[in-house]
């Protein structure tokens, strides 16, 4: 019987010498350090969530354990801090970190449970428990650790220790490792410069009808929405959290009741005292001090945001309280995917935490606070297309790990995105491959240009310097591959457009599909890349005449109608919504 090793992570550090060797997942493989692992005797394990049916169950299953634990959470923090906070206060400031962190957990000890179930593992090399440095200060922090090897490594130790399992667990020599470092003292500076600007402008309660911060308009947009509400124009800039040390005596505590009562729920009513960021623990106390200096209304009767709902701990913190002395909360979309799939733990959460959701022209029939008032995100384009330029081929990314459920492809999947996209390059003819620029973005260690190389050594690759915009009209065709904001613009902007991508990847919702059946007829969206590569030949040479027929044209503005709509009455319609809940 042959006994591997264990291997978590890309962290080579961990590998062992001379022994074969269990990769749990294809995130240990990166492709630049192919000759590490190529010729290892190897085993690699299949990703859980392949099964995208027992995806949704899970998604279901995990929301449950989010809710219970967010109401348990409650109690514990209004303990531990003295307060009295609702649900909805803690949902607002915490929500986006907790229900995050349990669906890593639950994705890692998946992993694991597999591992060792599935595989003659005996041994695992670790880290040196390193607690300093991978206790994130704040929720920006911890998405930013949450997609690295290191702390996902750390992760996967602790579960190590907290699962049953008969594995020799090796701890390595410590070495020094700094995650979690300070900002240096030149982006202190810039960052007190920025968030200097928010003292200059008028006095806090100038702002005390509306509040918009961090609106994701345009800035010529987000000017003209203030004055409509006689407010002076202010581009708030934000604040960070306070950097705080660890007390690991306020980490001594446990969840009073058993949550679900699963082997799973007590491994992660184990782990959130040990890894809540700090802010929300060490560091409450002075988040909550530090709001009463901030030169923001200290009664507004309407907030506004479509970006701070996240990761912005400062600016969530100061909302929820405002939003329990009585303010409305208006969200409004920032992006494409909303309103399309089943799956989105965060597009559910901005609307549980909202008074109303402003959506780019879509609806809800079970949801009564979703309003449509169209893309305010965008402007019209008042260029067109080149007929005669490059095919623009955008590109995306997402972490080797998984940190989020919604409907794309998650952690290992990637790389089935990546085989469909070399598919699609392989199936054009020269004469357009010649013609084709690969807009690549955020790599997050899987070494797309590597990997593009290898393949088409000629091939075009542009880093994403310039705007989408800027590069889009610019060529005779747009060639989007993944479901979010870039396709949304190009259709609205009325240039020629493809898009392709797995279904089975990238679920839709019911009255989704409607809207890209019809794109569908009409060549525009594809479900297979040899599909789109052989629709693209077939246009290729006259863009125009495709894309200007009446059919193409009625199937385009019906779609944007629906997921992102441009119009003039959309600022009418946004500030017709917020006027009425100012009167409230």
């Amino acid at each position: 019987m042959k006994n591997y090793c264990l291997v978590t992570t890309a962290d080579e550090a961990t590998w062992p010498n001379n022994k074969p060797v269990v990769f749990i997942g294809e995130w240990c493989k990166r492709h630049s350090r192919m000759n590490s692992w190529a010729s290892l005797d190897s085993i690699t394990v299949p990703y859980h969530w392949d099964n995208r049916e027992q995806l949704k169950k899970d998604y279901i299953y995990l929301e449950n354990i989010y809710e219970d634990l967010l109401a348990e959470l409650k109690d514990q923090l209004n303990s531990i801090h003295q307060t009295s906070h609702s649900l909805r206060y803690w949902r607002i400031l915490i929500g986006p970190w907790l229900g995050i962190f349990v669906q890593i957990i639950f994705d890692r000890w998946k992993m694991l449970k597999l591992s060792l179930d599935e595989y003659e593992v005996d041994s695992c090399n670790v880290h040196p428990e390193d607690v300093e440095n991978f206790i994130p200060q704040d929720t920006h922090s911890f998405i930013n650790f949450v997609v690295s090897d290191s702390w996902n490594e750390m992760i996967y130790s602790h579960l190590l220790r907290l699962i049953p399992n008969k594995l020799d667990v090796n701890e390595l020599t410590p070495m020094h490792k700094q995650t979690n470092l300070k900002r240096s003292f030149k982006s202190q500076f810039k960052k007190s410069l920025k968030t200097g600007s928010n003292y200059l402008g008028m006095p806090a309660n100038y702002f005390d009808n509306i509040f918009i911060y961090k609106s994701g308009f345009p800035v010529l947009k987000d000017i003209q929405l203030q004055l409509k509400f006689k407010q002076f124009p202010q581009n708030w800039a934000s604040f960070s959290t306070p950097e705080v040390l660890l007390n690991l005596e306020m980490r001594e505590w446990d969840f009073k009741s058993k949550i679900n009562n699963c082997d799973f729920s007590s491994i992660v009513c184990k782990l959130i005292p040990k890894c809540i960021p700090r802010t929300y623990l060490e560091g409450y106390n002075l988040l909550v001090k530090n709001q009463k200096k901030l030169p923001w209304p200290k009664t507004p009767k309407v907030i506004f945001t479509s970006e701070a709902y996240f990761t912005d701990d400062v600016f969530k913190a100061w909302a929820a309280s405002k939003v329990c002395l009585g303010s409305s909360l208006v969200i409004g979309q920032h992006g494409g995917n909303f309103g399309m799939t089943p799956m989105s733990f965060l597009e559910e959460h901005q609307i549980k935490i909202s008074d109303k959701f402003l959506s780019w022209g879509w609806t809800d029939n079970s949801e009564d606070k979703i309003i449509p008032v169209g893309n305010l995100k965008s402007q019209k384009n008042t260029k067109n297309f080149d007929p005669k330029g490059h095919a623009l081929f955008v590109e995306y990314a997402l972490p080797r790990f998984s940190y989020q459920i919604y409907s794309v492809p998650i952690a290992s999947q990637w790389l089935d995105y990546f085989k469909e996209q070399s598919h699609f390059v392989g199936s054009l003819p020269s004469t357009i491959q010649n013609n084709l620029i690969i807009r690549l973005k955020a790599d997050f260690g899987w070494d797309q240009k590597n990997r593009w190389d290898d393949l088409f050594p000629n091939i075009i690759i542009d880093s994403g310097e310039k705007s989408m915009k800027e590069m889009a009209v610019k060529s005779r065709i747009f060639i989007s591959t993944y479901n979010a904001t870039t396709y949304l613009e190009s259709l609205a902007w009325n240039i020629p457009t493809i898009i392709f991508w797995k279904p089975e990847h990238w679920e839709l919702n019911d009255n989704a599909s409607k809207y890209f059946d019809i794109l569908e007829s009409v060549g525009i969206f594809h479900k297979t890349p040899e599909s789109a590569a052989q629709k693209l030949t077939e246009v290729w040479d006259n863009i125009e005449l495709w894309w200007e027929k009446n059919e193409t044209q009625i199937a385009r503005k019906s779609f944007v109608r629906q997921y992102s709509l441009i119009s003039e009455s959309s600022s009418y319609k946004m500030q017709k919504v917020l006027n009425n809940l100012i009167k409230k």
